[in-house]
C-alpha cells in the first residue's frame, strides 16, 4: 500500500449542462479551475449511459450501453493528471425506471438529462497516471 496526505482546498458545485457528456462536463470543470487533485461526486439523470469494465484477463476495458432514460444513482471519482492534462476517472451506479441497477467505470457518452456536481480539490502532492505493468492500468505513480 502507498498513501500520501492531503488537505483540502476549494469545494466546487455545479450544474452541469443539458445534453453535456458526462466524463468530459466533469473533466472540463476541474481543467477550467486548475484542480490537479482532487475528489468528484454526482447525481442526477442521464438520456443514456455508456459504461465500461476491466477485463483483467484481457487487460482491456470492454464498454456498453445503457439505454435510458437513467437515475445517477452514485458517480464517485478522482481528478489526477495523466499525460500532463486533468483526467477524471469515475465509477457510476445507474438505475432504469423499474430500479434495477447497473454500474460500472464512466466513459464518454453519458449524456446528461439533470446533473449536480461537486468537486473537492486536494493539495498535496502531485498525482500522475502512468501505465503499471501488474494490471495494465493507468494508475498513479511515485507513490
Amino acid at each position: 500500500m502507498s498513501t500520501a496526505l492531503f488537505t483540502t482546498g476549494r469545494t466546487l458545485v455545479a450544474r452541469l449542462g443539458h445534453d453535456e457528456d458526462l466524463l468530459a462536463a466533469l473533466t472540463a470543470l476541474a481543467a477550467d479551475e486548475g484542480i490537479v487533485v482532487g475528489a468528484v461526486q454526482a447525481i442526477g439523470a442521464l438520456k443514456e449511459g455508456r459504461l465500461a469494465y476491466y477485463d483483467q484477463a484481457g487487460r482491456e476495458y470492454r464498454e456498453f450501453a445503457v439505454p435510458g432514460p437513467v437515475e445517477i444513482v452514485s458517480c464517485s471519482g478522482t481528478v489526477s493528471r495523466r499525460d500532463g492534462a486533468p483526467a477524471v476517472h469515475a465509477h457510476l451506479c445507474l438505475a432504469d425506471g423499474d430500479g434495477a441497477t447497473t454500474g460500472g467505470h464512466l466513459v464518454s457518452g453519458c449524456r446528461i438529462f439533470a446533473c449536480e456536481a461537486v468537486v473537492t480539490e486536494l493539495l498535496g502532492p502531485s498525482l500522475e497516471r502512468g501505465h503499471d505493468e501488474v494490471t495494465g492500468l493507468p494508475l498513479w505513480m511515485g507513490m
